[in-house]
Formats: structure tokens, sequence, C-alpha cells
């Protein structure tokens, strides 16, 4: 029972897909965040494209 207790204290399988998994978060939040600060930006400036455009 003891060495079983110890095998799954030693055992890193999946770490490493834990930690790509946090990585992957990480960025998404950041990217969701970017395109919530610069969004509203690019939205003014397709339409005075836009506007510049009809006119």
């Amino acid at each position: 029972m003891k060495e079983k207790l110890k095998g799954l204290f030693k055992d890193e399988q999946g770490q490493g897909m834990t930690e790509y998994g946090l990585i992957i978060a990480l960025i998404s939040i950041a990217a969701i965040a970017v395109i919530v600060v610069i969004g509203p930006k690019i939205t003014n400036y397709f339409q005075a494209t836009s506007d510049a455009l009809d006119s």
C-alpha cells in the first residue's frame, strides 16, 4: 500500500498537458483583453472608411 502511494506522487504523466492548458488559457485571456481594448478603435476605423466610400 505504501509503495502504491509513493507511485502516485512520483507519476508525472499528464503534468505537461496541464501546463499547456494553463498557457493556452492565459494566451486566450490576453487575446480577449486586447480585442476588448482595441475593438472599438478598429470599428471606428472601418466605419470612417465606409462613410468615406459612401460619399
